[in-house]
């Protein structure tokens, strides 16, 4: 790290004496024209050829999703800075020498996800008060040898950075933008109804279409809800009713398609259609009646063709956290905060809970090492992908389950499973289980947890739950 720092510190000199010109030439600016001031302006400004260097760092293990760490600075260069004062036609400068600076700061990478560079913010704190040293010149004299004053002014800068970067203070640097998805959360149920359809086409040569609809957001990986299929009708209802998880009201779309069902071949498609969220407000019903098209390129000449139109009904909901960021139409500004769990009663409330199996450590088979993780809720069943060959599975999968009431006395099951492909006696078997008690969870939001897996000599698995109410 020293060697790297050594090899850019030139480049990084001129970036941050550039950045240190832009940011005080408004300040400067501020100060002209009052105390008979005609200019002020550096005369040289340089951090010099010696670079800081990093005499030790700590790594901090944590239950989040981020990487955080702390060095030790010590920077004793050659720096040679000097502002010039015009006063009254009289020049003035004023030197700064022989700076000296001891921190520890500590550096957050959070959260780590998977898109390059794998962390979204980047964040900076002091963990203690930085020592500071350094001379002041002017006139040519030495100001720092008053006595008193030098003590003084060390301490008052010292001070003065700690209340800028202090901990809890902390400097935060945005790295990955929101379009990217890598940091995007639930704030919202979308329910959909699909009404009916009117006027399709009909593809069967010998009788009408079988319609059915798929949907799903844009975005996302999760399989497509669709509709039932109803049997040699052009005009079909159906009044079926769909919750989809949201992440991003101001860019994701609803995402619709039509298709023939057909008992042998490929189903034919008959349609589709996007409808943008931004289009709805928080907590009110909308209905959409859209024509079908056969894709979204506005130049394909047989989108002019009538495929027939799609009625839906559309209501966004808002978690109980997002109420106070995000109201009114959704296609007008975003203020943001920080999001804070509301207390309220809880116990009629429904919601999502969100289901995150991060990975599992020393976890062993009898007969053989090939983990995924199984978690069972409420009668329903889904599982992770399974990691061949391993001791120390990472899964960092997250499940989402739609509730109609708080799961306040409830508890979910995960168990750790091993599978052998092909034909075995001990094709499956369990490497432990854990159950864990949502009430917890209910209380207070989220619990990010490592648990000893039940029946398992040394397994430890890494869950983290979250539960958003409506």
């Amino acid at each position: 790290m020293n060697k790297f720092m050594f090899d850019i510190w030139p480049y990084l000199d001129k970036a941050i004496c550039s950045t240190i010109r832009s940011t005080t030439k408004p300040i400067f600016d501020q100060y002209i024209g009052k105390y008979c001031l005609e200019s002020i302006e550096f005369d040289h400004l340089t951090l010099g050829t010696l670079p800081p260097t990093i005499h030790g760092v700590k790594v901090y293990e944590t239950q989040e999703k981020q990487l955080a760490i702390e060095p030790g600075v010590r920077w004793a260069g050659n720096a040679n800075i000097s502002v010039s004062l015009k006063l009254l036609s009289f020049r003035v400068t004023v030197q700064l020498l022989q700076l000296q600076i001891f921190l520890v700061p500590r550096i957050t990478l959070k959260p780590l996800v998977p898109s390059f560079p794998c962390f979204a913010n980047l964040s900076v704190s002091l963990m203690e008060k930085p020592r500071v040293d350094f001379g002041l010149k002017l006139l040519g004299g030495d100001i720092m040898a008053i006595p008193g004053l030098y003590r003084f002014i060390q301490e008052t800068v010292a001070a003065q950075i700690s209340n800028l970067y202090h901990w809890p203070k902390v400097l935060e640097v945005p790295i990955l933008d929101g379009a990217s998805g890598a940091t995007k959360k639930p704030v919202g149920i979308l329910r959909v109804k699909v009404v009916r359809a009117l006027n399709l086409r009909k593809m069967d040569f010998l009788g009408k279409s079988d319609p059915y609809v798929k949907l799903r957001l844009s975005g996302e990986r999760l399989p497509s809800k669709k509709t039932s299929i109803k049997m040699s009708n052009l005009n079909p209802e159906w009044n079926e009713q769909f919750k989809l998880i949201v992440k991003d009201p101001e860019t994701q779309v609803l995402e619709l398609h039509v298709y023939d069902w057909e008992k042998v071949k490929m189903h034919d498609k008959l349609g589709m259609q996007v409808i943008p969220l931004r289009l709805l407000t928080p907590h009110e019903m909308k209905t959409f009646t859209v024509d079908l098209l056969k894709n979204l390129n506005p130049n394909d000449l047989q989108n002019k063709r009538n495929r027939g139109k799609l009625v839906v009904e559309l209501t966004f909901d808002l978690f109980k956290e997002e109420n106070g960021r995000l109201s009114g139409p959704l296609d007008g500004d975003v203020k943001h905060s920080s999001i804070s769990w509301a207390s309220h009663d809880i116990s009629s409330d429904g919601g999502v809970l969100l289901v995150t199996i991060e990975s599992a450590e020393n976890v062993e088979g009898k007969h053989h090492n090939n983990p995924y993780a199984l978690i069972l809720f409420r009668g329903e069943k889904k599982k992770t992908k399974m990691i061949k060959k391993s001791r120390d599975p990472r899964w960092s999968e997250e499940f989402q389950f739609m509730l109609e009431e708080a799961p306040i006395d409830e508890k979910i099951h995960i168990e750790v499973m091993s599978k052998r492909r092909g034909f075995s006696f001990h094709g499956k078997e369990s490497m432990g289980h854990v159950d864990i008690n949502l009430s917890d969870v209910v209380n207070n939001g989220r619990i990010n947890e490592r648990y000893h897996l039940i029946n398992s000599r040394n397994g430890i698995i890494d869950i983290e739950i979250k539960w958003s109410t409506i």
